[in-house]
């Protein structure tokens, strides 16, 4: 198996930049070896010219006699010879030696021995050859002077094509830094930010092209992975986003059906207004070609057609009451839920009014509430069609609260019954405790009427006549005061204006001067309480009328801590050991069933010839009790001394 080698991007660069460095390095000591090689030729160059200037002084010294000055002179000639044959240790001085400096150097060093030996060792020369050979001798040390500057300016010609060298080398590395730094570094990297830029714009399928394999070849391989990463939990979201809203959809449309069909159910009045308008609902809910509501009987055993919709009225009247088992559409049970019916597999013993329409499949949704079933609805369809457990789910639900609303239905009827009988119940006690009472006293006196006009006593008919009269008159009084009460209403907030009014139409009836005293702040009580209330202060008012032959009546209410009423008048009041409660009192007794009925108390307080008080005290938590849950109990008496 054969390994490919990978090169990083620093390998790359380091591969391409080390020729470069290499060469500069080269490059840099070349040019600092012949820069030092031309300090010590020009050092050379200034001790040679020294040495010509040495000669002349020596030869001016030996002209004027100076021997002490010659001699320093020597010394410092000898000196730089040194220096120029063995260079000069402590700063860059040293001859560029070749073979014309080296001959010239030997013909300096032979002229300066001859010109030694000539005057200053023994000064034999004629003086006057003295010039000459000083002049001789000065023109060979420029001779070394020029083959040693001839030798300086070969490695200045050298220096400066080091330094061309360089700058050419400095331009082209610089060039091939700038390529490949953009080969290597600025196209990927551009590349990148293109395809970043793209996937920004929300093109996920931008991928990067892998040409290389070092870092940025790993960068581009995660890039793409990032970004098919990232395209595909866009696809993913996008799936899920296109999931959920079908779902909210769903369970929007779902949310507007239920909500149609509550509303159907709040405003229905009636089962047929009902059953019409959920045939009606469900139809455009479901899809449905047709729609049958049935209601069953509580057997269980016929089913009758209560609403249709988009079914042939020859359908309709031959499926308005079937029996059990006729039908697949009348074979539901509490245990089974929606069923799908396929019309062609049905039994050819069953009707087909179904299929004879044309229809092709049937969903059976039974109607029940709790363990009770009430019913089914029926829905036709053309096609074969098989609900969803959602849609399932929906149907099932729409069909609970059809159950509902037939539920509430038959109890709103009871409810209306039971109230209209109530009504007659308590119509039928007021007349047994009033008018029935007057009644029976009338049968009493018109028969005493037949015996006194049998006995022809003129003063006994006289007498029972004006019995007969004031009978006669109380029970017209009893029958407006019954009119007056079932005619009564309350206040939704106040029992205070309520009050007055019944006060106002006790004195118009009575002729007697009425006071209403209101103490206190209270929560108001409830309307079927107030009723209850305003009866029982009717009742004690009836009382004060047929009874205490009083002059004046006070109603006093006190709303805190509890309510409670006051009826007082300053009658003749009555003693509860010679009148006790008879038939010319139930007035109290009325009072005291009405009392327990509310779960208050009630209080007569009572003084001869001082006048009567009804008290009815409310509990702190006023709130009418269930008929039937009260005992009745005679009211408390008191008797004044």
């Amino acid at each position: 198996m054969t390994h490919h080698k990978h090169w990083s991007l620093g390998a790359k660069l380091a591969l391409v930049g080390a020729p470069f460095l290499l060469l500069a390095l080269l490059s840099t000591a070349a040019t600092l070896w012949v820069s030092w090689q031309l300090d010590g030729g020009a050092a050379a160059v200034n001790e040679a010219g020294r040495m010509r200037m040495q000669s002349y002084r020596m030869a001016l010294s030996i002209g004027t006699g100076e021997s002490a000055a010659l001699t320093e002179q020597v010394k410092e000639f000898d000196e730089s010879l040194s220096v120029l044959r063995s260079g000069d240790p402590e700063r860059p001085l040293f001859v560029p030696w070749d073979d014309t400096v080296r001959s010239r150097f030997a013909m300096v060093e032979v002229d300066w021995k001859a010109f030694r030996s000539s005057w200053i060792d023994s000064r034999t020369e004629n003086p006057r050859n003295l010039r000459a050979q000083t002049v001789a001798f000065a023109s060979h040390i420029d001779a070394l002077v020029t083959s040693i500057e001839a030798h300086m300016a070969h490695w200045t010609a050298m220096l400066h094509l080091l330094q061309m060298t360089m700058l050419a080398m400095a331009i082209l590395g610089a060039a091939v830094l700038l390529y490949t730094g953009y080969l290597f570094v600025l196209e990927p990297v551009g590349q990148l930010k293109q395809a970043i830029e793209k996937i920004e714009a929300g093109d996920f399928g931008a991928r990067v092209e892998r040409v290389t394999s070092d870092e940025f070849g790993t960068l581009a391989d995660g890039f793409n992975g990032m970004a098919e990463h990232l395209q595909s939990m866009y696809r993913l979201l996008e799936r899920k986003v296109v999931e959920k809203t079908a779902q909210l959809e769903e369970k929007h449309e779902r949310l507007e059906s239920l909500y149609e069909v509550t509303a159907l159910v709040t405003k229905a009045t009636s089962l047929d207004e009902l059953a019409k308008g959920f045939a009606t609902s469900i139809t455009r809910i479901a899809h449905a070609d047709g729609v049958a509501l049935r209601w069953s009987d509580q057997t269980n055993q016929r089913y009758l057609m209560l609403a249709a919709q988009g079914l042939p009225s020859s359908m309709v009247d031959a499926e308005l009451c079937i029996d059990k088992g006729d039908c697949h559409c009348g074979t539901s049970t509490v245990e089974q839920g929606l069923r799908v019916i396929p019309i062609r597999s049905m039994a050819t013993t069953a009707p087909q009014h179904c299929a004879k329409a044309g229809f092709e499949t049937v969903v059976n949704i039974p109607v029940r509430l709790h363990d009770r079933l009430m019913g089914e609805v029926d829905l036709f369809f053309h096609a074969r069609v098989n609900p969803s457990p959602a849609e399932r789910s929906l149907l099932e639900a729409l069909a609970s609260h059809l159950a509902g609303a037939m539920e509430n239905l038959r109890l709103n009827a009871l409810e209306r019954e039971a109230a209209v009988s109530q009504e007659r119940h308590l119509l039928a006690r007021e007349l047994h405790d009033s008018i029935a009472q007057s009644l029976a006293f009338l049968k009493i006196q018109v028969q005493l009427m037949r015996d006194a006009l049998q006995a022809g006593d003129s003063v006994e008919i006289k007498q029972v006549l004006e019995e007969i009269d004031a009978g006669v008159r109380e029970s017209y009084g009893d029958v407006r005061e019954l009119l007056l009460h079932f005619r009564t209403r309350t206040n939704t907030e106040d029992i205070e204006p309520a009050l007055a009014t019944t006060l106002r139409k006790f004195e118009h009836q009575s002729g007697m001067k009425t006071s209403l005293t209101m103490q206190g702040q209270g929560m108001p009580l409830s309307p079927d309480l107030q009723i209850q209330v305003l009866h029982i202060v009717q009742e004690a008012l009836s009382n004060v009328r047929k009874h205490a032959r009083a002059s004046q009546v006070w109603l006093e209410v006190q709303q805190q801590p509890a309510w409670r009423f006051e009826v007082r008048d300053d009658g003749v009041g009555f003693n509860a050991d010679n009148d006790q409660l008879d038939e010319t009192h139930v007035g109290l007794r009325i009072m005291t069933e009405r009392a327990q009925r509310i779960g208050a108390d009630l209080d007569v307080i009572s003084t001869p010839g001082r006048g009567s008080s009804v008290i009815l005290t409310l509990p702190l938590h006023a709130h009418p009790m269930p008929a039937g849950s009260a005992q009745v109990r005679e009211p408390s008496i008191t008797v004044g001394a």
